[in-house]
């Protein structure tokens, strides 16, 4: 129970990690995706808005599979794992704090269903690093978010893209953003005011090991409409292709042939089909 007066249910005093668990049928095995890179970032997050975690990520990795296998989840699963402020305190608290492990069954995306989300350029400017900064999952950083997307929906769209301070492309409300142009793939750097994403990391390693040349860098807001392909990525959203900027469409206004292929590789990956990249996966069972 969390709480009417703690610093979590008053503030949002929160750092959290969404992980996702993958389903390998033909090995009745479970794995969790990238659970040692999750731990690493919620330990930053700790370090960062100053408060002191509950338990260490040896302690963590045993809670989380205990967790699971309690609940006999046998599907993909999605977990969250939350680590908040506690008790009656306020916005400046550091203790006491207590953590949370939540898993729920979730299905990955379907590729046979997959469809593009029409995007827009929001309005709304980018939490940056000297203001709220986006590198790590706090709870409260997901406002700036909520702004966007609401408006978003609101003015006829399914999904916005924030520029930051320096009228740069930065990211999606919850999930980093990818581009391809002439055959390459392109994701704004870690400088221009988005998460260190593990999701965003996964799919640059995943594309140069298949050849893919990827570059790290600033994108201009009219790259996106000129883009042959464009996706979002992440935990959640997995890869979400988006076949419209501000109205413009992109290729032929269908998910492409890369953001496609990259997607199949994901989950290959996530769940033990393609054995590349074994250190990625944690077997629940």
């Amino acid at each position: 129970m969390v709480p009417v007066l703690s610093p979590m249910a008053q503030f949002g005093l929160n750092v959290f990690e969404g992980i996702r668990a993958y389903w390998n049928m033909s090995e009745s095995q479970l794995y969790a995706f990238r659970l040692d890179e999750h731990l690493r970032r919620l330990m930053d997050s700790c370090r960062l808005i100053r408060i002191e975690p509950p338990h260490q990520p040896a302690e963590i990795t045993r809670f989380f599979r205990d967790t699971i296998k309690a609940n006999d989840f046998r599907c993909d699963t999605a977990i969250r794992m939350t680590v908040f402020g506690d008790g009656e305190g306020t916005w400046n608290s550091s203790e006491p704090v207590s953590m949370f492990i939540a898993p729920i069954a979730r299905e990955r995306t379907s590729i046979a269903g997959l469809q593009g989300k029409a995007a827009c350029v929001s309005s709304w400017e980018r939490i940056s690093d000297n203001v709220m900064p986006p590198r790590i999952k706090v709870g409260a950083n997901y406002i700036n978010g909520r702004y966007a997307h609401l408006q978003a929906q609101r003015d006829g769209y399914d999904l916005p893209i924030f520029l930051g301070r320096d009228r740069k492309v930065s990211e999606g409300a919850g999930a980093c953003l990818f581009m391809v142009r002439g055959g390459t793939l392109i994701t704004p750097s870690l400088t221009s005011s988005v998460l260190e994403s593990i999701t965003r990391a996964t799919i640059i390693e995943m594309a140069r090991a298949s050849g893919l040349v990827v570059e790290e860098r600033s994108v201009d807001r009219t790259e996106l409409y000129l883009a042959d392909e464009l996706f979002l990525c992440g935990s959640a959203a997995e890869i979400t292709p988006i076949t419209s900027v501000d109205r413009f469409i992109l290729g032929n206004g269908e998910p492409g042939v890369i953001t496609v292929g990259l997607l199949e590789e994901y989950h290959a990956i996530a769940s033990g089909i393609d054995p590349r990249f074994p250190e990625w996966r944690t077997p629940i069972y």
